[in-house]
């Protein structure tokens, strides 16, 4: 099953032309490529170590404990690792 997101940006061929665009600019950041550089020179350090199926289906995670790792879809939907995440994602809703 695809995300609601995912078949949006199917569906939408200028919208997902603009939000490449966008993923593009982002990516080419100097400090993002310094975070994902540091990701994988952790996972290689990892897979030397404990051997690549230790981590199977899990992805390194900036945490505020500093990088550990979770299986992809924590990854993505952590609310409590940084206060990036906290903004990005809301708070709880309140009750009337």
């Amino acid at each position: 099953m695809v995300s609601k997101t995912a078949q949006y940006y199917r569906t939408h061929p200028k919208a997902r032309a603009k939000k490449a665009e966008y993923d593009k600019k982002f990516n080419e950041k100097p400090e993002q490529r310094e975070k994902r550089s540091e990701l994988v020179q952790k996972n290689r350090e990892h897979d030397e170590k404990y051997g690549k199926a230790s981590r199977a289906g899990k992805d390194a995670s900036h945490t505020s404990h500093g990088i550990v790792y979770k299986s992809s879809s924590a990854n993505r939907g952590s609310k409590s690792d940084t206060a990036g995440d906290k903004r990005a994602r809301g708070g709880k809703k309140k009750k009337k």
